[in-house]
């Protein structure tokens, strides 16, 4: 049995961070548009979007923003936290193929209310940022130590197309 454990606000430190590396898959992108229901060409059909300036589909903006709010819901701080807002800029495009590494550092804490201030960003593969923000979360001042859930696996089958089968990262 996995299990995740929260930082308390007690524990957490100044210049500490936690990070999470995704590798996008059409899967990713296809996942995230029949959720979100953002069916913008640029994102889901290869001839419009290779005529755009990125020559290519591209992963959704906000999904980086899915994948920092998992860093900091899972990893730091953890179960318990409470996400109170989430800056983003986006940098430069994410296509399939691209391996980002999500990363979190600790700027900030307040103590009249358990706030924590962190830098947030998102670097490819050829050490370029993609997205950079800040979020501000109050943080849990209880251990939690909780098994972790697992995310059920999907099958897509975008506009009819060929099935696609996603499991949970």
């Amino acid at each position: 049995m996995a299990t995740m454990e929260n930082r308390t606000y007690d524990e957490i430190a100044i210049g500490e961070a936690a990070e999470v590396v995704r590798e996008v898959t059409r899967a990713d992108i296809e996942l995230f548009a029949a959720t979100s229901g953002d069916v913008n060409p640029a994102h889901l059909d290869d001839a419009y979007a290779g005529a755009t300036r990125f020559k290519g589909v591209i992963m959704h903006g906000m999904w980086s923003g899915a994948i920092i709010s998992r860093l900091l819901g899972v990893d730091l701080p953890g179960p318990g936290t409470i996400y109170i807002s989430q800056s983003l800029a986006f940098k430069r495009p994410v296509t399939i193929g691209d391996r980002i590494t999500f990363k979190a550092t600790v700027k900030e804490k307040r103590d009249d209310k358990k706030i924590v201030v962190l830098d947030c960003t998102g670097t490819n593969q050829d050490g370029k940022v993609v997205v950079e923000g800040e979020a501000v979360v109050m943080a849990p001042t209880e251990k939690i130590v909780v098994e972790k859930p697992v995310a059920a696996a999907v099958s897509l089958t975008p506009n009819g197309g060929e099935t696609i089968a996603y499991e949970p990262k």
